[in-house]
């Protein structure tokens, strides 16, 4: 193999590792609480990810919600989650690795993760 061919072989090795790397994982256990009419309320967020898809669950004092439609791309995901016959999408983007930024349309929410 000839110098040419080996230099493109490890440049394209070098970026396909890069783009692997860039895939954050977000699983794991996050946390944040929230400000509402009956004070605050301490929410728990559950998520895995396999393969760019994002499955978990959302849980308060109130009990569980599962994550529908939820994909990672690169560092940023999305997922939706049905309450009161009501769907609400979230948007999220990793800040570091302890910390994401999750955004829907009743505002933004920072989750800090929980080491176990």
């Amino acid at each position: 193999m000839n110098f040419k061919k080996l230099s493109v072989l490890c440049f394209a090795l070098i970026l396909a590792s890069m783009s692997a790397y860039a895939q954050s994982d977000i699983t794991g256990k996050w946390k944040t609480t929230l400000a509402g009419p009956q004070g605050e309320m301490e929410l728990t967020f559950y998520y895995k990810v396999a393969d760019g898809v994002l499955t978990g669950t959302i849980a308060s004092q109130m009990g569980e919600i599962p994550l529908e439609k939820g994909k990672v791309e690169g560092n940023k995901f999305s997922y939706d989650f049905a309450i009161q016959d009501m769907t609400v999408s979230h948007t999220g983007e990793v800040i570091s690795k302890d910390e994401l930024k999750v955004v829907s349309q009743r505002g933004e929410m920072k989750l800090t993760r929980v080491k176990e």
